[in-house]
């Protein structure tokens, strides 16, 4: 009974559609009488105008030319425009009590109008806010740097702006030895992710580095500290930590039956823990597991579709935090540790991570004038080594014969010149080394 018969193609329907809503979502609450509050629910930039905010009128009723305040950091504005929404911004006198429109201030700034802000009055301010909504949660971050063809200001002014119409989209300045200024960012899930980093390229033109993305850690420290930990960087000391904690969630698969198997090897390698398992109609069958998130950060998805060539689907949500052991491995590069490349992983896995980093490492490092030492370790502790040779010049080409001692003499020199230049050199990573890297991690 609760299921309206309409079509769009037909136009059938539309009048079912409005009278149901009249009649089954409640009104409006709110008192005109009482001071103005208004949540901001979306905004964005117009070149003319600045921010224009959306809102929805709580209490009270605003009009032009009223000074406003918006209450998360006290910011006083004048406004100079109200409007409702009608398939486009159409100007009004004023907004009333539970009506939505939008108002301009000429608000310059992207993050002073926060979604799920309240918006009052300076001359008649409300004593308490509006609850706004909940704090979206990050719980997979990832650092972008900018490449060779964009700037560190191109990035930061094009990362605001896709945070001003996406409040669970977080991000921080950082900074990298290796690739330099960046921002530390937080986001939904893995698909969040990719679309964040496709609009700063499609859209901005972003020549972007980025780092594997990592999950958030609860860490307890001796002293009963805790602490959330989602960069290598704020690892703390090994000899501080009581016991760590990582995310889980609930994975759900959907595939036909013929690739139960291959699923359920992928999977169970992942550290995941069946739950439930229904076998559906139409030869389809859903798997339920629990397995940690980090599991799934890289290329759990591609060997997905891989093993059920293409059929399988993968749904997930976040079920909380459960103990773990994690490591710090540290890649070390002539000696020096490279920050971007240190990476926190289960104990088990850190071993055939750090092997597989150094390899991948030798292959895209260019050759210089003295052996390169390509290290991951765990605190003073080496666990995968490879060396990059040295260039080497033929110089006994001159010599035509003679005594095998002259030819042992100008070996001895290279030798030596070789140890010097090892201690005194150093090695640059390009750009297109790291791209290489961390595309594959």
């Amino acid at each position: 009974d609760d299921v309206i018969l309409a079509s769009g193609k037909e136009g059938t329907g539309v009048e079912d559609i409005l009278e149901a809503i009249v009649k089954r979502i409640p009104p409006p609450t709110g008192q005109q009488n009482k001071p103005f509050r208004a949540l901001i629910f979306d905004s964005w930039f117009d070149s003319y105008r600045g921010i224009v905010v959306y809102v929805r009128v709580i209490d009270g009723q605003i009009k032009s030319g009223v000074d406003i305040k918006l209450m998360s950091n006290n910011k006083i504005y004048t406004v100079k425009e109200v409007g409702s929404l009608c398939l486009g911004l159409h100007p009004r006198d004023c907004l009333m009590t539970g009506e939505v429109g939008y108002l301009t201030a000429s608000i310059k700034t992207l993050a002073d109008t926060k979604i799920g802000d309240t918006i009052t009055t300076v001359y008649c301010p409300a004593e308490t806010p509006l609850s706004g909504y909940k704090e979206p949660q990050p719980m997979v971050f990832c650092s972008l740097y900018p490449g060779i063809n964009s700037s560190y200001q191109e990035l930061g002014v094009a990362i605001q702006k896709l945070s001003l119409n996406d409040a669970s989209f977080v991000y921080e300045s950082e900074s990298s030895s290796a690739l330099g200024f960046g921002y530390r960012c937080g986001f939904l899930g893995l698909l969040h992710l990719d679309i964040i980093q496709e609009r700063l390229k499609r859209e901005y033109g972003l020549d972007l580095i980025s780092t594997a993305p990592s999950v958030p850690y609860i860490i307890t420290k001796k002293n009963g500290q805790v602490l959330q930990v989602d960069n290598p960087v704020n690892y703390p000391d090994p000899g501080e930590i009581t016991h760590a904690e990582e995310p889980y969630i609930k994975a759900i698969i959907y595939m036909p039956s013929e690739y139960v198997g291959g699923v359920m090897d992928l999977v169970q390698g992942r550290r995941a823990v069946q739950k439930d398992a229904h076998y559906l109609e139409g030869n389809r069958v859903m798997l339920t597991y629990e397995i940690p998130l980090s599991e799934v950060l890289t290329d759990f998805y591609d060997k997905l579709k891989s093993v059920s060539r293409g059929y399988a689907s993968f749904d997930y949500e976040h079920t909380g935090y459960k103990p773990t052991k994690i490591t710090k491995v540290d890649i070390m590069v002539a000696g020096d540790i490279v920050d971007a490349l240190s990476f926190l992983t289960y104990h088990e896995r850190a071993y055939s991570r750090g092997r597989d980093l150094v390899i991948r490492l030798k292959e895209v490092i260019p050759k210089q004038q003295f052996a390169i030492a390509l290290q991951a370790a765990i605190g003073g502790k080496i666990i995968a080594r490879e060396t990059i040779p040295a260039f080497k010049k033929d110089v006994t080409a001159k010599c035509y014969g003679g005594d095998i001692t002259r030819k042992r003499k100008l070996w001895d020199k290279q030798k030596e010149g070789k140890k010097k230049m090892r201690q005194m050199g150093s090695v640059d990573i390009p750009n297109e080394a790291f791209k290489a890297i961390l595309s594959v991690e």
